[in-house]
């Protein structure tokens, strides 16, 4: 099931693209505006809109940290800012000064890549925002661009429908045509796929194009092997041009949208279709999944994002498959710890862990500090991945924790004093009534409210009554 949660209809332009961080929700549009909303409650955070481009933004991405915002123009440059308070933090100008196009973080914040319109890719240093590296794909502009999970490589596709494969240094490794009319988006999935014959690990990539298809790739990249690029499928569905394409979370599905006006939500391991969403009135050009919840944006030209809510067959990352008695984290065992630490690829941290002590209720407490101070784990990089896991952790925790349907959609809160409006969903009463007070529109649905009368959902309430009750026990 995909469901509705929300719809933003800020922007007053085209919608061209939308990022999730852990706690928020990026989009960007031909207004020339970004626009950033919180994910406990989908308004806008005080700072926003971010002002500054003075052309249409095309792409906008969170650094892994969630701390700062990458944003590029038809102005020729990338902005960073500042996600805790909305100040600009740098401007990179393109060299050439021609429109950028896409923009991305390397997985470690290391580097920021941008690519711009007369076909140049330019790796960012993010420390000193000074250029790193430089190069150019061949005859045409570039599109699209996604990094592996673990940095040593990143992808480029291009306006001429080629898909080219670089280092970390910005050597060329590899290039295959892809799609015959141009390539408009590509993504690397965060789980690789094993290959038990050879004991390799593959990478998982998904391209679309103007030629109507979304395509499925394998990526070897082995030092004594160089790279392969291996086509897999094609996932069909779009009568028109796909614009957009992206991975979930877990890997385990793909979504598509289409100048077709359609959202199609595929299963990564069968190609088959699960869901199509047809709600957006014009093209859909961004389509992106939360990285720590079953929340996935939608942006389309008909200026809005819709934000659905996914009931998900298999958790993402940071949940415990192996944790079959649903033990709380807070009284994990340092043994549990250590099967989690192994289950995120960080086994190399289980004598550290258990040296120190680590049970689940110290784990939910490790800060940046502590990590450097007290576990003396001296990599930046590490200390990163670590934290990010742990976040993912708690994340988790309070998605899976308070069934969906007591949660107001407005606060994403458990609710207190439940009210049923006359589009039939339910809401907190204070929510509802503040919502009410400045618009008449449904927090859902954004369609006219037909009467603002609110009805006590006593039966949701006593339902919430009982839950916690249990939960005290």
């Amino acid at each position: 099931m995909a469901t509705l949660l929300h719809t933003l209809a800020d922007h007053s332009d085209d919608v061209n693209y939308c990022a999730f961080s852990s706690s928020c929700l990026a989009t960007c549009s031909l207004d020339k505006t970004i626009r950033v909303y919180s994910l406990s409650n989908f308004t806008e955070l005080p700072y926003s809109p971010l002002e500054g481009h003075t052309y249409a933004v095309h792409c906008c991405c969170f650094s892994p940290s969630g701390h700062v915002l990458a944003s590029c123009s038809t102005d020729g440059t990338t902005v960073l800012w500042d996600t805790r308070d909305g100040r600009r933090l740098a401007v990179l100008e393109q060299p050439g000064a021609s429109p950028v196009r896409v923009c991305r973080f390397s997985p470690e914040a290391t580097y920021l890549l941008a690519g711009a319109a007369d076909g140049s890719v330019v790796l960012w240093n993010v420390q000193s925002l000074k250029l790193y590296r430089s190069g150019k794909v061949k005859g045409g502009s570039l599109m699209a661009c996604a990094f592996s999970p673990n940095g040593n490589f990143f992808v480029t596709g291009s306006s001429s429908g080629d898909l080219t494969i670089w280092d970390d240094k910005m050597r060329c490794l590899y290039n295959e045509k892809a799609h015959d009319l141009g390539v408009t988006c590509c993504d690397i999935s965060s789980h690789p796929v094993p290959d038990s014959e050879n004991g390799f690990k593959y990478f998982q990539m998904a391209s679309c194009g103007q030629d109507n298809h979304t395509k499925l790739w394998l990526i070897l990249f082995a030092d004594f092997l160089g790279v392969q690029l291996k086509y897999k499928c094609t996932l069909n569905g779009h009568s028109a041009p796909v614009l957009a394409c992206a991975f979930s979370c877990d890997g385990q599905m793909i979504v598509s949208g289409s100048v077709d006006k359609c959202v199609i939500i595929y299963e990564t391991s069968t190609g088959n279709a699960l869901h199509t969403l047809s709600q957006h009135t014009r093209y859909v050009t961004t389509c992106a999944f939360a990285p720590h919840s079953a929340l996935l944006a939608t942006g389309s030209m008909d200026k809005t994002v819709h934000v659905w809510q996914l009931d998900l067959k298999q958790p993402c990352a940071g949940d415990i498959v192996e944790n079959e008695s649903k033990v709380a984290v807070e009284d994990w065992s340092e043994d549990d710890v250590s099967a989690w630490l192994c289950a995120q690829d960080l086994a190399d941290f289980v004598g550290l862990f258990k040296m120190n002590n680590i049970d689940g209720r110290e784990l939910l407490n490790l800060t940046k500090e502590s990590l450097a101070n007290e576990l003396k784990i001296e990599s930046l990089g590490r200390r990163s991945k670590v934290l990010q896991k742990i976040e993912e952790l708690r994340m988790t925790m309070i998605s899976v924790s308070v069934p969906d349907e007591f949660l107001c959609p407005i606060t994403r809160e458990l609710m207190n004093d439940p009210v049923i409006a006359t589009d039939g969903y339910s809401y907190e009463r204070e929510a509802m009534e503040n919502w009410i007070s400045t618009r008449r529109s449904s927090p859902m649905t954004n369609l006219p409210l037909h009467s603002l009368m609110l009805t006590p959902n006593r039966t949701l309430k006593m339902a919430i009554s009982r839950w916690l009750e249990t939960q005290q026990k």
